[in-house]
């Protein structure tokens, strides 16, 4: 995991169609800008899962033993405790946190953090997988979107809620179609912005449908955000064998929500003045919808509670703050450790 601020200016590395030499007449050269969040150079950027994170952050390899846990670790380091035990640094700060009302800080001496706000990077000591920052100084982004109960005790392997199954979009001639400037299409925020939901040049996704799904024991439908969400009884949609939540129109109803959140509502009226309508209902019972994601590991303005690596808490996916960042992640398929270690006798 690579800690980031977000995607700047990446380097542009010319990449010719065919090497010089081998170049015929007829072969036009044509330059692609390879980028590392392309995936040319390496695998795509993306965020980390609640799973994955959390993994990272605990750090358990500390405090292993041969192949017995000592499980004396609450926080990213070894220990319950946020000052230091060790000889040289002992009753240093371990991380940037609020240790009490107004106190961001700390008292000055051992028990200074040496940050009221953000620090920088590597100002405190690196967790047992040499990952800095897991706890404290700000608060992480996670791909998760949030749910109170985490499904674990049944689906606790890489566990992820999330998932929108897409495919390449087939043409009539049986090829994959490019989006275009005519076809490229955008999303309105819930704070009103607009983004590019894709770029000129890549391929066209399209949701799967019932020719994928059929038969399928892990998902039957393209987005599975709500998968197992609770049993029928708790929720308020309980119509079975219905495919989508909605009526014939494809239109969420209230009645068939499973979290009665806010409903706010951003669009443009005939002059392009951008019209913003707030759900301002006092019937409304919770926050939590499909737009809120996790974020975890406490930040400069957050108690020692939330350093720990379990908590988690939520916050809508679209709003940016000051003390809420994010790391980078890469897929890598295989085991944890490229050589088995063995003990020494």
């Amino acid at each position: 995991m690579q800690k980031g601020k977000g995607r700047g200016a990446a380097p542009k590395a010319s990449i010719t169609a065919a090497a010089g030499a081998n170049n015929t007449a007829g072969n036009s050269i044509k330059n692609v800008y390879a980028q590392r969040t392309s995936g040319l150079i390496l695998p795509e950027y993306r965020l980390p899962t609640e799973a994955e994170w959390e993994y990272a952050a605990a750090a358990d390899v500390g405090q292993r033993e041969y192949n017995t846990y000592k499980g004396q670790k609450k926080y990213p380091w070894s220990g319950s405790y946020t000052r230091s035990g060790k000889r040289q640094v002992r009753g240093d700060q371990l991380a940037n946190f609020k240790q009490g009302k107004g106190d961001y800080g700390g008292i000055a001496g051992w028990s200074d953090d040496g940050a009221d706000i953000t620090n920088k990077v590597k100002s405190y000591p690196p967790n047992d997988f040499g990952l800095y920052d897991m706890a404290g100084n700000v608060a992480e982004w996670v791909a998760d979107v949030y749910r109170p109960i985490v499904d674990d005790e049944a689906n606790d392997f890489n566990y992820y809620r999330g998932n929108v199954y897409m495919k390449d979009k087939i043409g009539e001639d049986g090829k994959v179609e490019l989006v275009t400037s005519e076809t490229q299409k955008y999303d309105t925020l819930s704070n009103g912005k607009i983004v590019s939901r894709n770029l000129p040049g890549q391929i066209a996704q399209v949701p799967v449908d019932d020719k994928e799904t059929y038969l399928r024991q892990n998902f039957d439908k393209s987005n599975n955000i709500n998968y197992r969400d609770g049993d029928k009884q708790s929720t308020r949609y309980f119509k079975l064998g219905a495919s989508e939540e909605g009526d014939e129109k494809g239109k969420l109803r209230d009645d068939k929500r499973m979290y009665d959140s806010p409903q706010h509502n951003v669009s443009t009226d005939s002059l392009g003045n951008m019209v913003k309508k707030y759900d301002r209902s006092n019937t409304r019972t919770t926050l939590v919808n499909d737009q809120v994601r996790v974020y975890k590991g406490g930040s400069w303005r957050d108690r020692a509670y939330w350093l720990d690596p379990a908590q988690r808490r939520y916050y809508p996916q679209d709003i940016a703050t000051d003390y809420i960042g994010f790391r980078c992640a890469m897929s890598r398929v295989g085991a944890k450790a490229d050589k088995k270690k063995r003990a020494k006798n």
